[in-house]
């Protein structure tokens, strides 16, 4: 498991019920946690007390709800590192931010800053961000040297994408930010000749276009890695694909980018689930996961 414990502005401070408490900066949170299904004593302060909650509407089917707010402000700044998002809380639970998502953009920062070592013609790596959300990945590509092209369906994503750059300092970093359908996207991009060294993408469990088109990751996910590995380079650094489907296990996206990528251009792929430390207990909640192909050393 990958254990994304080097924030300093999050904290995952407990978990019990179906729901997580968390500290964001100086605000406190609780939040619906479908991985959280044991009951136990909610014995920290802050549970009787947070800045905000998100509570399901009744009847909803797990689908709506709305934020109770205590003394929240509509938005604030948390850091990792010298990377700097903006967080708001959303009409559906989330906040933009990922927190467990911490460890893949050290793998990708490491990544991008070990293969300018090595590259003799001294160009940046040309990074593909597809379903990019509000450009963690892509800030933190950028921020290790990287170009980057980040790709999302969502004008309003894209837009707090770069949002999130300008705070990070990254306004002039290069960095192309689309709305579009990635898979649309991706077609367009193979007919123009452009390659990427590398891709990452957190696909959604379901989603829909702009034009209406609908995805859904078990039946679409091995078709589209198919496509996005044509739009790879003759020598790819990596490949990052995210996953918080519970039907797509990581052994799964490893069969998947095995398949795919490593017969295609070498190397190997290896999947992690991806966690947060929980403070009270001292245990591992579990996030999602994560497949990593890398070509070999």
């Amino acid at each position: 498991m990958l254990i994304s414990d080097k924030w300093r502005d999050y904290e995952l401070l407990d978990c019990s019920g179906g729901e997580r408490l968390e500290r964001w900066g100086e605000y406190t949170l609780i939040r619906p946690d479908p991985q959280a299904i044991w009951d136990t004593p909610r014995r920290r302060p802050e549970w009787k007390n947070p800045s905000a909650r998100y509570s399901r509407s009744s009847g909803s089917g797990g689908g709506g709800g709305a934020w109770e707010r205590n003394k929240l402000p509509e938005s604030w700044i948390v850091e990792y590192g010298a990377l700097r998002f903006n967080v708001k809380p959303m009409s559906f639970k989330h906040t933009g931010i990922f927190p467990e998502q911490a460890a893949n953009w050290d793998y990708i920062a490491g990544k991008i800053r070990d293969a300018g070592r090595c590259r003799a013609d001294n160009e940046p790596l040309s990074v593909l961000n597809l379903f990019a959300y509000t450009g963690a990945a892509t800030i933190a590509a950028a921020a290790a040297g990287a170009r980057v092209c980040h790709v999302d369906a969502a004008r309003g994503m894209v837009s707090w994408a770069r949002e999130n750059a300008r705070t990070s300092g990254l306004e002039d970093a290069p960095v192309r930010w689309i709305v579009d359908d990635c898979a649309k996207f991706v077609e367009r991009e193979l007919r123009r000749g452009r390659r990427y060294d590398a891709v990452i993408m957190d696909p959604p469990s379901y989603g829909r276009g702009p034009s209406g088109e609908t995805w859904k990751l078990e039946d679409d996910i091995f078709r589209f890695v198919e496509l996005v590995t044509r739009v790879l380079s003759d020598t790819p650094e990596f490949v990052i694909i995210s996953s918080y489907t519970a039907g797509i296990s990581p052994a799964t996206m490893t069969y998947i980018a095995e398949t795919l990528i490593s017969r295609s251009f070498g190397g190997h792929a290896e999947s992690h689930e991806l966690g947060l430390l929980v403070t009270e207990t001292g245990l591992i909640l579990p996030c999602g996961a994560v497949m990593r192909w890398e070509k070999n050393a």
